[in-house]
């Protein structure tokens, strides 16, 4: 189900008969057509596990189902919406960056542990984004948000990209992350977070970071 960036901050998204999509509560500006709108209670394919994990973090995305046939126009607080195309690769994105996005997707929750080990762990502390990461895989397309636009980064191997956590948004490939510390211990004594730590992807695919170290 595509979508056609209407300008920096609205996306357009064709909805047809027999195919569905998500996208956070709230996210629908205009429609027209024969268009339903239903919330998702099950927070789409995630499963009961998903929502559990969730809901634990503090971090459960209310999203809501749209079905039916005819456009529907998305934005959220005037935020910057970035596109991304999937072809059967995994997208690993903050649920409060999740504008709308194809209801074929897997959805799933990755623990930031199993992808930095205790490091991952404190980047949720740290950018006070939780212990958790909503996956969405396969093929079809994914509107995220953002403060200030998005930057495409390509992390290729040999040559890692390093940013502040505050400005990530969202990854794709065969890349890792880990959180390092920019300053010694003692440098850091009386200062706030900001690029005291720094946010590593390594291997080979690409990251998403706005423009701004604001939260949405």
């Amino acid at each position: 189900m595509p979508f056609r960036e209407i300008n920096s901050k609205l996306v357009e998204a064709r909805v047809v008969p027999g195919q569905r999509m998500f996208s956070q509560r709230g996210a629908m500006i205009a429609y027209h057509g024969d268009v339903a709108f239903t919330p998702d209670m099950a927070s789409g394919q995630g499963g009961v596990m998903s929502m559990i994990g969730r809901r634990a973090a503090g971090e459960a995305a209310p999203l809501m189902t749209v079905e039916g046939d005819g456009t529907v126009l998305f934005g959220h607080g005037g935020h910057h919406v970035e596109v991304v195309e999937l072809d059967g690769d995994t997208l690993y994105v903050e649920s409060d960056r999740l504008l709308a996005f194809d209801g074929s997707l897997e959805q799933g929750t990755v623990f930031l542990g199993s992808q930095g080990g205790v490091m991952g762990m404190v980047r949720g502390q740290v950018t006070g984004q939780g212990l958790f990461t909503t996956t969405l895989k396969g093929k079809g397309a994914v509107a995220v948000m953002a403060h200030g636009g998005v930057l495409e980064l390509p992390v290729t191997p040999g040559r890692p990209v390093h940013v502040d956590p505050q400005a990530y948004v969202a990854h794709h490939g065969d890349v890792r992350n880990k959180l390092s510390t920019a300053l010694g211990w003692r440098d850091m004594v009386g200062r706030g977070s900001g690029e005291a730590f720094q946010l590593e992807l390594s291997g080979s695919g690409t990251v998403y970071v706005q423009a701004s170290e604001e939260k949405l």
